[in-house]
């Protein structure tokens, strides 16, 4: 079985980001880049699951261009067989639907058995695209797995579902399962693993080499588009009451009233 891993090019969590002029895009000069971290569980689980003996081969699929080659050359250093990147230029400006159908065309292409990928990305955090890449290849998802054990052509996997209580979802491969903190421990590229990456393919792919229609996808067939962007309202500064605590209290409760107008 092969298992595709989506792995995502996402500005890195410590990264002070900025938008251009129009609001539109943000600025990339000065960021810094990272595989989106929830994706990490995603690339960990599958190679684990081939050093099992529960596949044959580990893909990563990302939708991009030559700049993403980094974070790519990341996951192949960190044991994954190789890459696919699908960059064409009608790409632009996809909603997540257009990101899922690419997606998708490249994963059953490669005939995959099993997709990881995060929960969400930390850029947009939609938790979308993975659902829809498992509607339009017809098959089983399970979402926020911190638990996940393949058994022949099924699969069994274990979320939190709040207050304690615990999923348990069963079903058939091929399937699309998102993962979650707790399902295991990403490992870092070794250093002969980052020589050997320098070998490993990246085949990139046009719509046209996937049997993509171009209408399906960019702006022109998103149903959801971004308006602007920028940076949230800076916070007031915060107010220090100070006297003995009756006057303090007293004070407290009038601004509570008066200007939160929580009570």
């Amino acid at each position: 079985m092969k298992i595709g891993v989506c792995l995502k090019q996402v500005p890195a969590t410590d990264t002070r980001i900025r938008v251009n002029a129009d609001a539109t895009a943000i600025l990339t000069d000065d960021v810094k880049f990272e595989i989106n971290p929830y994706d990490e569980y995603a690339l960990e689980e599958a190679l684990q699951l081939k050093a099992a003996g529960k596949a044959t081969e580990v893909i990563t699929f990302t939708l991009g261009g030559a700049d993403a080659d980094p974070r790519i050359r990341d996951g192949l250093a960190r044991g994954a067989d190789r890459a696919v990147r699908i960059d064409d230029p009608a790409l632009a400006g996809s909603d997540a639907l257009g990101v899922a159908r690419a997606l998708a065309a490249a994963l059953k292409a490669e005939g995959v058995g099993l997709v990881l990928a995060g929960r969400q990305a930390v850029d947009g955090d939609g938790s979308a695209v993975p659902a829809m890449i498992a509607e339009l290849l017809g098959c089983a998802q399970v979402s926020w797995v911190d638990k996940l054990t393949i058994e022949g052509e099924s699969f069994t996997a274990q979320r939190a579902a709040g207050g304690g209580v615990r999923e348990v979802v069963t079903g058939s491969l091929p399937a699309v399962v998102t993962t979650d903190k707790g399902l295991n421990t990403p490992r870092y590229a070794t250093l002969p693993g980052i020589m050997k990456a320098k070998a490993k393919p990246i085949a990139v792919k046009k719509l046209a080499d996937l049997a993509l229609d171009a209408s399906s996808v960019g702006a022109g067939a998103a149903l959801v588009s971004f308006s602007n962007m920028g940076q949230p309202a800076a916070r007031p500064a915060g107010r220090i009451l100070k006297g003995d605590s009756a006057s303090v209290v007293a004070e407290l409760v009038s601004l509570l009233h008066n200007e939160a107008k929580v009570i």
